[in-house]
């Protein structure tokens, strides 16, 4: 199930480039003031002169002492003007060294990093469509490359085990339907004798036919989930609404079914996996109804995607229920074998909505019944010209 976009995100931290940059400075302005501390230190002591024996002087005129006082004050002034405008040059100094170091920072820490963003964007487009896609990282042996390595590595064991899944669906389904068929021929030569078959031969002739359109809906479902997850035919311009007029004309039942399409509404996808996904999204609205209800399709653009909107009338049904609806076989009041239908459908939905970019989002509706939107990329208008 493709989470709703809506929920609450913790907020984003700073990025490492500007958390190795601010370390950088950090460190830089430290070094700095602890220098400006020592150097200022230095700058302001006092000379220590060393003293001998002399001949004491016996007298001092008045004007002496004060020229040697006023001499003693203009140095003390002299060297705290000095010491001042180094501590000031200094201080100027260590802010715009402070500044260039943020900056030089910020190149190298990009430069370092710059692998990882690449690591990252490639990493992030690489999808289960696309496993067969490297990084392949050239360069030095460094941890940065040991990492990519690594990636790939990851990558290669995804991609087997893809592989070997994808084997195994076909495997399976291919020694499946031949039992299938073999059974379900029995079953018609045994209703199809000349000789009218008992009334509890034909009651459990019936009841085997039908069993066996189950399992038949069941492995094809199977099949479907499998593809939408693993293999993406290429894909072509859809027009979604004429997949649902089709879907809705196919299901004759008394029930209200209204359509409200957009013009030239086209999406960009499988058609065989579109058709499927129209298919289980009518057929779920309709399956899991009330008598004399009703079904609203709305198909309609949404910027660069086009949303298809499935509302039906049904039990009044709570978040907790609606969000377990898209797992496997799985049905909301109902058990696993007393109910219509493979429990696939809306599983399959989200499948083909994801392998299409798109998302599912499931919200019940306050009187009764389920709102589906599926939003899927929009065929661009080139394509839509026939």
């Amino acid at each position: 199930m493709v989470d709703e976009e809506a929920s609450v995100r913790a907020p984003r931290r700073r990025s490492v480039r500007w958390r190795f940059t601010g370390m950088y400075a950090a460190l830089f302005l430290v070094s700095g003031a602890a220098m400006l501390v020592v150097v200022t230190l230095f700058a302001g002591g006092t000379l220590d002169v060393e003293t001998g024996p002399g001949q004491p002087i016996s007298a001092m005129s008045e004007a002496a002492e004060a020229r040697i006082a006023s001499l003693e004050h203009r140095l003390a002034q002299a060297q705290a003007q000095q010491t001042h405008q180094l501590l000031l040059g200094s201080a100027v100094g260590l802010v715009v060294m402070g500044l260039l170091s943020l900056l030089f920072g910020w190149y190298a820490a990009g430069r370092v990093l710059r692998p990882l963003r690449a690591m990252t964007s490639a990493t992030r487009h690489i999808s289960a469509n696309s496993l067969h896609e490297r990084l392949a990282l050239t360069g030095p042996h460094d941890e940065l490359r040991d990492l990519g390595d690594t990636i790939d590595e990851l990558l290669a064991r995804l991609e087997g085990s893809f592989a070997a899944e994808r084997r195994f669906v076909a495997d399976a389904s291919h020694e499946l339907r031949t039992p299938l068929a073999t059974m379900r021929a029995a079953v018609d030569v045994t209703l199809a004798k000349p000789s009218p078959p008992s009334e509890q031969t034909r009651t459990l002739a019936e009841r085997i036919s039908t069993e066996l359109d189950d399992v038949e809906q069941l492995l094809d479902g199977l099949m479907t989930l499998a593809r939408a997850q693993h293999d993406l035919p290429e894909p072509e311009s859809v027009p979604v609404d004429e997949l649902v007029a089709d879907a809705l004309t196919a299901r004759r039942l008394p029930i209200e079914q209204v359509l409200d399409a957009a013009p030239r509404a086209a999406v960009h996808g499988s058609r065989i996996l579109l058709q499927r996904l129209v298919e289980n999204l009518v057929a779920n609205a309709v399956v899991h109804n009330q008598p004399g209800g009703w079904v609203h399709v709305t198909i309609r653009p949404a910027g660069s995607a086009v949303e298809l909107v499935v509302e039906n009338d049904g039990d009044v049904l709570t978040q907790d229920e609606v969000s377990k609806l898209t797992r496997p076989f799985q049905r909301v009041g109902t058990e696993r074998t007393s109910s219509p239908g493979s429990g696939l459908g809306l599983a399959i939905v989200a499948a083909v909505a994801e392998a299409h970019g798109g998302r599912l989002e499931l919200r019940p509706r306050r009187q009764g019944g389920l709102c589906v939107t599926v939003t899927l990329p929009r065929a661009v208008e080139e394509a839509l010209v026939r």
